[in-house]
């Protein structure tokens, strides 16, 4: 999940291709547009009161909190700072900030959450060297959406407003830019202590506070922008799991007319309560999460889940693909992660299989991976099929980042080659397609390793 997160700097001094520019259903006429760059268009779906209260109220910055939000400043990466009554926090317990990019003609919005990690003790907590841990231990920057850190503003074709690489409708759509900084997949809600093994600095206290930022940006969202007439709720790795698991209540509140998840490599794997790791590989990680992040505590984050999903099954969050499905039958859904992945799948198992972290070389370390990345996958890829409007597409191999997170850098190099798909006609069947949301995925991954040297990749890998 970690390792994408720098890319090659040279990607800033690329040259830029315009994106393409039609009318959408929620863009604004020519005029009304001309009109907005004077006078910006205000919330018309703001937080009610009852809103404010019950289970994870949504919470506003107080009066004259200075968010440094300016309504007219369009096509810029703004800071939004979020004031700790919004129940907005770090993992170390700093200020939570994150980041909008507005357009003038249009209402749709996507909101993209950011990639890196997962924690559940000191050393992955407080990223120590060569521990997967969790992205942002110290913090989010203000000036993080910069051209200085490209990991973050230039990480996919989603959150550019053009791209040397990729034109998608979106990026005409306001944008949200979601940082990560607790280490929960955007899920956790949990103060947890953890002490140092080897004694020499204090415990860490870390706040896995995932629901409580969305639900704080969320209400920041319904009280400062007009509501969406589209919305697409995605990210990768970390921001994938946190696009599909922030979904309900997201499309909710935020309450678009027309609703799109894309999770990118951030699979929610079956993994039920009083189940065997043998058949369920990610057991183990999900026994840990769900304690360790506090999911199961009362009114935490599995019961709004299962307020708001009636299908999902609360001893086994893989259910959650089904009941968001049956829960939004007219939106258009779909998850995708390649075959070969060894970043997720190294959180997967690497910690909880002595086999896979002993393992003699690592050659034999990577074949044990795939082959419980290959039980869990194959277990989603055949609950996707069954759903008409929750995609599932699989491709097996791209030589950038351990082949995990299709759509950073760009769309390309993520082709079932066997059906003549490329990621892009995934990506087009969610946003834009009818009927049912295409199922793919690829049997072998020769051709995919036989492709021409790619030399941007290998930069980047580099640098990861």
């Amino acid at each position: 999940m970690q390792k994408f997160s720098v890319l090659a700097a040279a990607l800033a001094a690329t040259a830029l291709s315009a994106a393409p520019v039609h009318a959408e259903l929620g863009d604004y006429t020519f005029w009304q547009t001309l009109a907005n760059l004077v006078s910006p268009p205000r919330a018309d779906n703001p937080v009610t009161p009852a809103q404010r209260s019950g289970q994870y109220p949504l919470l506003s910055n107080p009066a004259g909190f200075a968010d440094g939000f300016q309504p007219g400043a369009y096509g810029q990466w703004q800071t939004i700072r979020l004031a700790p009554q919004t129940g907005a926090v770090c993992g170390n317990g700093s200020p939570y900030k994150f980041f909008v990019n507005r357009a003038a003609n249009t209402r749709n919005t996507i909101v993209y959450m950011e990639g890196g990690g997962a924690c559940w003790d000191y050393a992955s907590c407080t990223g120590q060297a060569g521990v997967r841990g969790a992205r942002n231990p110290n913090g989010i920057p203000d000036d993080y959406m910069s051209l200085l850190n490209p990991g973050a503003s230039l990480v996919s074709p989603f959150v550019t407003r053009v791209s040397p690489f990729d034109a998608v409708k979106t990026q005409n759509w306001n944008m949200v830019y979601v940082p990560y900084c607790t280490g929960d997949i955007y899920s956790g809600d949990k103060v947890a202590v953890y002490p140092d093994p080897g004694g020499a600095n204090p415990p860490l206290v870390w706040h896995h506070n995932g629901v409580r930022n969305v639900r704080a940006v969320v209400s920041w969202l319904k009280d400062n922008l007009p509501r969406p007439t589209q919305m697409l709720s995605t990210g990768c790795s970390a921001g994938g799991a946190g696009s599909l698991t922030s979904y309900v209540t997201l499309r909710r509140d935020l309450a678009p007319d027309r609703g799109f998840l894309l999770d990118d490599s951030g699979p929610v794997f079956s993994a039920p309560v009083g189940g065997t790791p043998s058949h369920y590989p990610s057991l183990p990680l999900a026994t840990l999460i769900r304690s360790a992040w506090g999911l199961d505590a009362a009114g935490g984050p599995v019961s709004l889940l299962a307020a708001n999903l009636p299908l999902l099954n609360t001893a086994n969050l893989g259910t959650i693909y089904p009941a968001l499905s049956a829960k939004f039958p007219n939106d258009r859904m779909g998850h995708v992660h390649f075959w070969k992945d060894l970043n997720f799948s190294g959180y997967s198992y690497e910690r909880f299989y002595p086999e896979i972290g002993n393992a003699p070389d690592q050659a034999t370390k990577e074949a044990l991976v795939h082959a419980k990345w290959d039980v869990d996958t194959g277990r989603l890829r055949t609950t996707l099929n069954g759903l008409a409007n929750f995609g599932g597409y699989f491709p097996q191999f791209r030589a950038l980042n351990e082949s995990h997170c299709s759509t950073i850098v760009d769309f390309k190099n993520g082709d079932v080659q066997e059906r003549g798909l490329e990621l892009r006609q995934f990506i087009d069947s969610l946003l834009d397609g009818s009927g049912s949301v295409v199922d793919a995925s690829e049997a072998s991954d020769a051709a995919d390793r036989a492709k021409p040297f790619n030399l941007l990749y290998w930069t980047i890998n580099q640098l990861l």
